[in-house]
């Protein structure tokens, strides 16, 4: 039965299709048709939690003293490992009392965070394509976005000579994301320092996702906002254990930064949720803990493929970089055709399934995303089925720079 007579909120109708619910259906379609289905299409990580990870875990559980409801903020040690993971990788000090909140997960943390900071009618500035939580959680509180669409020819990094002076002066919070989802782009520190002086110029609150901070390869090492002087008085930074830890199920990531937003953050949680469930915080904590000949074997192994599915590609005509970061693929669609036609064709015709690049608005149009989240044999049958399906690039092999 059917509530005709009332109607959902009017954020819900104000969201954009959801791409991956479609995506969804193609895949359960095909499913019911019996095709073996090589999803290369979500970030999920395949591998594993680490043992010692899942092992604090248990042992977490087996304490009665994790049942109840855990701290409003986060447990002491969950945030303390925050705080130290930030000094070993960064040499950032960070204030565990007051400057990190575990969240529940990445994509959640920044919806809430958008809930806790943007109005009706307030102006957010969000790359496209970005993650669709950039975007999604600033519709949901009735903000107005602006899309400061990326290009391949800026290597994927934002242009703010792009951005309107009228905008800048209107827009409230800037979200970015490097090492970036989709397209793998990295942005060196300068970029970082331009981004911090554009911010305090216009009074603009920049928030930097940084979930892939781990997964850079070839001696590449991410910058993180809060090394810039003066970012921590203007910024936070989103951080997730999903990618790097095989923590996706999780659900555990943390923000970081400029204490009177971290303040805010918590304020709303504590309206919103109990927090994160003890065990949870403590196997967290663990992971950031472990040492870090584990971050290695990471790397090696996205890399592995990274590098098998790049020259796979490149030998069927594929015009694809390789990224330094990341474990995806970010390619421009053969033949000029549309994302979601292109997706669409290449799932029928073999089984391989690919994200649409306007998933994630619509600079990601002509473009598709490639997740590493296979072993290479998997990666090796997706390949041959492309080209047994004639799903080749037209481009030259080889990308000048790249």
């Amino acid at each position: 039965m059917t509530l005709d007579w009332i109607q959902p909120a009017q954020r819900l109708q104000q969201l954009p299709a959801y791409v991956f619910a479609r995506l969804d259906e193609l895949k359960a379609g095909a499913r019911s048709q019996g095709i073996d289905l090589i999803d290369l299409g979500m970030g999920n990580p395949d591998g594993p939690t680490p043992v010692a990870v899942v092992e604090t875990a248990i042992a977490a559980l087996q304490d009665t003293k994790t049942h109840g409801y855990p701290p409003v903020g986060g447990t002491d040690s969950f945030r303390q490992a925050i705080c130290e993971w930030y000094n070993r990788r960064y040499d950032v000090s960070l204030d565990a009392e007051t400057e990190a909140l575990p969240v529940l997960g990445s994509k959640e943390g920044l919806t809430h965070f958008a809930l806790a900071y943007v109005n009706p009618g307030d102006l957010i500035l969000v790359p496209s394509p970005g993650y669709p939580a950039h975007f999604r959680g600033p519709l949901i509180a009735g903000g107005e976005i602006h899309e400061i669409v990326l290009s391949e020819k800026n290597d994927w990094l934002i242009d703010l000579a792009t951005i309107p002076d009228e905008v800048a002066k209107r827009a409230k919070i800037l979200y970015f994301n490097y090492p970036n989802n989709p397209t793998t782009a990295t942005a060196p520190r300068e970029f970082f320092e331009e981004v911090v002086a554009f911010a305090r110029r216009h009074e603009i609150l920049l928030v930097h996702d940084m979930c892939y901070a781990e997964l850079a390869y070839d001696g590449y090492h991410p910058t993180s906002l809060l090394e810039i002087p003066g970012a921590k008085e203007i910024g936070v930074e989103f951080h997730t254990l999903s990618k790097t830890y095989n923590m996706a199920g999780w659900r555990v990531g943390f923000a970081v930064g400029n204490s009177g937003v971290i303040k805010n953050l918590r304020r709303l949680k504590t309206n919103m949720d109990y927090g994160m469930f003890a065990v949870v915080q403590a196997a967290a904590a663990a992971a950031l803990h472990l040492p870090d000949v584990y971050i290695h074997e990471v790397q090696a192994r996205y890399r592995a493929r990274r590098d098998f599915l790049v020259q796979g590609l490149r030998e069927l005509g594929w015009s694809v970089k390789n990224p330094e970061a990341t474990f995806y693929v970010w390619a421009k669609c053969p033949f000029g055709n549309s994302s979601e036609e292109f997706i669409e064709s290449v799932l029928n015709k073999t089984g391989v399934v690919l994200t649409p690049g306007n998933a994630f608005g619509s600079g990601g149009e002509g473009y598709v995303r490639i997740s590493l989240i296979q072993e290479c044999d998997r990666l090796g049958v997706a390949l041959d089925r492309l080209k047994q399906a004639g799903i080749c690039g037209e481009m030259p092999a080889l990308v000048k720079g790249s």
